[in-house]
C-alpha cells in the first residue's frame, strides 16, 4: 500500500477531519518538550475519537508497513513521542472520557486523553484522590502518564503511576484489543501484563483505557520549610527521615541556584537567608494532631542536622506559597535562557553527592545548573540553562546532561526516575541494564510487535 493509499484509507475509515497532512500542522505534533531528542517528519497525524478508530489506524498502518508513534499532550521530556520520518503520529487526546467513577470500590475507568488535573478534580467531588501528580499535571494526559510511568511530588507516600493501575485495555500490533488486569484489590491470575505496558513508551501497544485505584481524599496539608547552609546537612536530614520511618506526603529539595531563581521570579523572600545552600519542603496530609506530630518530628530532625531555618505551618495559603516556590523553578529559570532538565534517581543517602557533582559539572561547562527534586525518593532534576542562540552553549548543555547521567549511575542510581528513556537515553539504558537486560527487552518487543510498528527507535533499537 502506498502512502497516498494509506492516507486515503485512514480518511475513509476515520473521517477527513481526523487525518492531518498539512506540514505546518503536523510539525506541531512532531515533538515533545525535550530539545535534545531527534525528530522526523510524519506522513500524517491521526486523531481518532474512539477505540475503533485506534484499531483501524493500527491495522491500516500494519498493512502499509508504516510505523506509528502514539502521543498524548506532548508534555514529555524524553522525546518518546517524537515523530520519525514517514510515520503516523497517533494522537489520543480525543479519547477523553472518564468512563466510570466507582466510589464504593475506590476505582475509576478513564481514557488516555483525559487531562490529569481534570481527572483529579472529577474524583475529588466523590471524596477521592488520584495520587500521580507530574509537574505538568494541569495539561498532561493520563495516557502519557501511563506510557512513561510518570511520578510527581507525592511519590514519596503514594508511589508512581504504576502503583495506581489495576488494569488496561491496549490495542496490539494486529489491531486486536487486549484487556488485562482487574477491578479487585487483589489478583494474581497470569502475568502482570498491565505493569508491562505501563512505562513502555508506546513501544508495545496503544493504551486506550485504564482502570485505576483511587485513595480517600487526604486532609488539608500542613507544611514545613527548612533551610541549610550546606547540601550535606540537608542530605543527612533526608537520610534521617528515611531511617526513622517517617513518610511525609511530600519531601522536596531545592539547591541554592533554584532558591534564588524562585525568589527572583516570585518577588518574595523564602526566609532562608543569603547563605542557604539547600531548602527542604515537606508536607503531611494526615490531618489534625497526627500531621502536627509528623511535622514536629521532621522539624526536630532538620534542627538536629543543622538547619538554620525550620518553620512549620497549618495555614493552607502559606503552605501553597512555599510549595509554589518549588513548582515554579523551571519557569523561573527561563529568565536566564532556555532549560534542559535531566532526570536522575539516586539512593536517598547520596542526594548531596549528586548535587555536589552537578555543581562541579556547572563549573566545568560554565553554565547555570539548578537542582530540584523529590528528596523523599531520590529522584532529582538537574536543570541546565543555556542561550537558545548559542550553538556552543547548546553543545556544552548536552555535555553536562550526559555527565550528570554518568554521575547518577556511579552513585548507584538510574538514568531516569520518571521521565522515561525515549530517544535521548537509549545508550544509557543499555549501560544501566546490561546486555542480558537489553536482550530480554528486545525479545518482549519482538513478541508483541514483530513488525517493529510501534514507536521504533524509542528506548532501544532492535
Amino acid at each position: 500500500m502506498s502512502n497516498d493509499a494509506l492516507v486515503t484509507r485512514l480518511r475513509e475509515e476515520l473521517g477527513t477531519a481526523a487525518v492531518l497532512t498539512d506540514a505546518d500542522v503536523t510539525d506541531s505534533y512532531a515533538r515533545d518538550m525535550m530539545p535534545l531528542a531527534p525528530v522526523g517528519k510524519p506522513l500524517a497525524v491521526v486523531l481518532p475519537v474512539d477505540v475503533e478508530g485506534v484499531q483501524a489506524t493500527v491495522r491500516a498502518c500494519a498493512e502499509a508497513g508504516v510505523p506509528i508513534v502514539p502521543r498524548g499532550a506532548g508534555s514529555g521530556l524524553s522525546g518518546a513521542a517524537n515523530a520519525i520520518d514517514g510515520c503516523v503520529v497517533l494522537v489520543l487526546t480525543k479519547l477523553d472520557q472518564i468512563v466510570e467513577i466507582d466510589a464504593g470500590n475506590r476505582l475509576a475507568v478513564v481514557q488516555p486523553g483525559v487531562v490529569n488535573l481534570d481527572f483529579r478534580n472529577a474524583v475529588e467531588k466523590h471524596g477521592l484522590f488520584y495520587p500521580p501528580d507530574p509537574s505538568s499535571y494541569d495539561w498532561c494526559t493520563i495516557g502519557g502518564n501511563l506510557s512513561t510511568n510518570a511520578g510527581g511530588l507525592c511519590c514519596v507516600k503514594y508511589g508512581v503511576t504504576t502503583d495506581s493501575v489495576l488494569g488496561l485495555e491496549v490495542v496490539l500490533a494486529d489491531g486486536s484489543l487486549l484487556k488485562t488486569g482487574r477491578r479487585t484489590v487483589k489478583g494474581v491470575a497470569g502475568y502482570d501484563l498491565a505493569r508491562l505496558f505501563v512505562g513502555s513508551e508506546g513501544t508495545l501497544g496503544v493504551i486506550t483505557q485504564a482502570t485505576v485505584a483511587l485513595k480517600p481524599l487526604p486532609q488539608a496539608p500542613s507544611t514545613l520549610v527548612a533551610g541549610f547552609s550546606s547540601t550535606e546537612a540537608a542530605g543527612e536530614a533526608v537520610a534521617r527521615v528515611v531511617r526513622e520511618g517517617l513518610v511525609p506526603s511530600l519531601l522536596e529539595i531545592m539547591d541554592a541556584t533554584s532558591i534564588k531563581a524562585a525568589e527572583t521570579y516570585l518577588k518574595t523572600d523564602l526566609g532562608a537567608g543569603s547563605d542557604c545552600q539547600a531548602l527542604l519542603l515537606a508536607q503531611s496530609d494526615s490531618g489534625g494532631e497526627v500531621a502536627r506530630r509528623e511535622l514536629a518530628a521532621l522539624e526536630q530532625i532538620c534542627v538536629d542536622c543543622g538547619a538554620s531555618l525550620a518553620y512549620a505551618t497549618d495555614d493552607i495559603a502559606e503552605g501553597n506559597m512555599l510549595l509554589q516556590a518549588r513548582r515554579v523553578v523551571l519557569t523561573a529559570l527561563e529568565m536566564y535562557g532556555v532549560w534542559l532538565t535531566d532526570d536522575v534517581c539516586v539512593p536517598r543517602t547520596r542526594i548531596a553527592e549528586l548535587i555536589a557533582g552537578c555543581q562541579r559539572v556547572s563549573e566545568k561547562v560554565d553554565l547555570r545548573i539548578a537542582v530540584v527534586g523529590h528528596a523523599g525518593d531520590g529522584n532529582m532534576h538537574p536543570t541546565i540553562v543555556y542561550s537558545p542562540d548559542s550553538e556552543d552553549e547548546f553543545a556544552r548543555a548536552q555535555q553536562a546532561f550526559d555527565e550528570i547521567l554518568e554521575i547518577g549511575l556511579s552513585l548507584g542510581g538510574t538514568v531516569t526516575g520518571e521521565h522515561g528513556i525515549g530517544k535521548i537515553k537509549r545508550e544509557w539504558l543499555a549501560k544501566e541494564i546490561g546486555p542480558v537486560g537489553l536482550k530480554v527487552h528486545r525479545q518482549i518487543k519482538q513478541a508483541l510487535d514483530p513488525g517493529n510498528l510501534f514507536n521504533p527507535g524509542s528506548m532501544f533499537s532492535l
